[in-house]
């Protein structure tokens, strides 16, 4: 076996034009299928792992796909502003098990900035690597990739910038103070910095406002006036998914977005594009293999007689046929492993482009179904292969040695 492997690599090896271009087209092929591969299953456990055990989000009216990707996943801005008390009305409704407030708008390098509750805390099971969860105004829990990139420690002062990306102005005139740093959760949470609801508001100067204003009632005129982001939910019974959003949307100003809805809406939407790229990806593969079963075929009309010579001297018919075999094999097994290779570093590279950290994707993940990726790449040689090697099977020796 080893002795036919040498010779078909020698064969191969003879036609280095054509042996290049035929591992081209098999990686590019198999390259596309695995990015596809990796990048479908990278966005389908972020958004699972993401939205997990949050039923509904409550926000400013506009459009539900905006207020689920700004609010669950981080990537998009804020569809407004909703008063805090008409929320809080919402929270102690009886259909409610857990009702957790978000105050966006400010970010630090580029990682959200969320002012909210303990509820966010027990919503997503987060646990402290160090320090302590944030308390008093000012005090800030960041995620463990923010520790780790921007190499932030307990007791470390940072400030943070107006908006939700980094050309806003900073906020000079507060600074916030690394109280605790959470542990790898594997979702949003690690590239984000929690706070108090009330140091987003005095960040921008609302609650001093306030306080100016109703001096004679402070409390009052907090409620009456300020506002939060968005409002997760988690429900009580199973009943609440009929009720409960058609309650927010039709007696209130504010809007119900589901996450497992808009989740899969946004990405049926990108697996328009992807199955595209799928069958783009398998007609490539299907025209590798046609170049395949060309390049083996010419080659035999070549070496016709050099296979005749080999079969007088002791080569079996059964030898032959596997010779052929195996260089479709070889092609096709070289082809679909550089395509795997260069997948993951093109995915990696694109990843390290990523503005987003949260929806970063990576080239470090390897997956089962790559196997299968190989596997379908080498029976493509294989099934190109088999005429060729059929022919060879048949041939007549004393024939092509008369002519020769």
């Amino acid at each position: 076996m080893m002795k036919s492997l040498k010779i078909s690599w020698k064969n191969l090896r003879y036609n280095p034009l054509s042996f290049f271009l035929n591992v081209l087209l098999i990686a590019f092929g198999t390259g596309i299928l695995t990015i596809l591969l990796l990048v479908s299953t990278q966005m389908t456990d972020k958004l699972r792992n993401n939205s997990k055990d949050i039923d509904l989000v409550v926000g400013a009216k506009g459009s539900p796909m905006q207020l689920i990707l700004s609010s669950i996943y981080y990537i998009d801005f804020p569809t407004g502003n909703i008063p805090l008390k008409d929320a809080m009305l919402l929270a102690q409704n009886r259909m409610v098990k857990l009702a957790v407030p978000l105050a966006l708008g400010d970010n630090y390098s580029g990682f959200r900035i969320v002012g909210t509750d303990s509820g966010f805390i027990k919503l997503y099971g987060l646990q402290l690597q160090q320090g302590k969860f944030q308390q008093k105004d000012f005090e800030i829990t960041i995620g463990a990739e923010v520790a780790r990139i921007k190499n932030l420690r307990i007791g470390d002062k940072i400030q943070g910038a107006h908006g939700l990306t980094t050309e806003g102005e900073t906020h000079g005139e507060h600074s916030y103070v690394v109280s605790g740093i959470l542990t790898k959760q594997n979702n949003v949470t690690d590239h984000l910095l929690l706070t108090t609801i009330p140091s987003v508001w005095k960040m921008h100067g609302l609650e001093e406002r306030h306080d100016a204003e109703e001096k004679h009632d402070a409390e009052v005129g907090r409620h009456a006036e300020q506002e939060i982001t968005a409002l997760l939910i988690q429900y009580r019974s199973p009943m609440s998914v009929v009720l409960f959003p058609r309650l927010v949307n039709q007696s209130t100003n504010m809007q119900a977005a589901s996450p497992a809805t808009e989740s899969v809406r946004l990405f049926s939407l990108i697996g328009i594009g992807i199955d595209t790229l799928q069958w783009f990806a398998v007609l490539i593969m299907l025209i590798a293999a046609v170049s395949v079963f060309v390049s083996i075929y010419n080659s035999l009309k070549e070496r016709s007689y050099d296979l005749a010579i080999m079969r007088t001297i002791g080569a079996s018919r059964t030898r032959l046929f596997a010779i052929i075999i195996f260089e479709g094999s070889i092609l096709t097994l070289l082809g679909s492993l550089s395509g795997i290779f260069m997948a993951h570093l093109a995915l990696e590279f694109i990843g390290s482009f990523q503005d987003a950290e949260q929806a970063k994707l990576t080239g470090l993940l390897f997956l089962l179904p790559e196997l299968y990726i190989l596997l379908a790449g080498i029976t493509i040689g294989i099934l190109a292969a088999i005429i060729p090697a059929i022919q060879v099977y048949k041939y007549n020796i004393s024939q092509i040695l008369s002519k020769s």
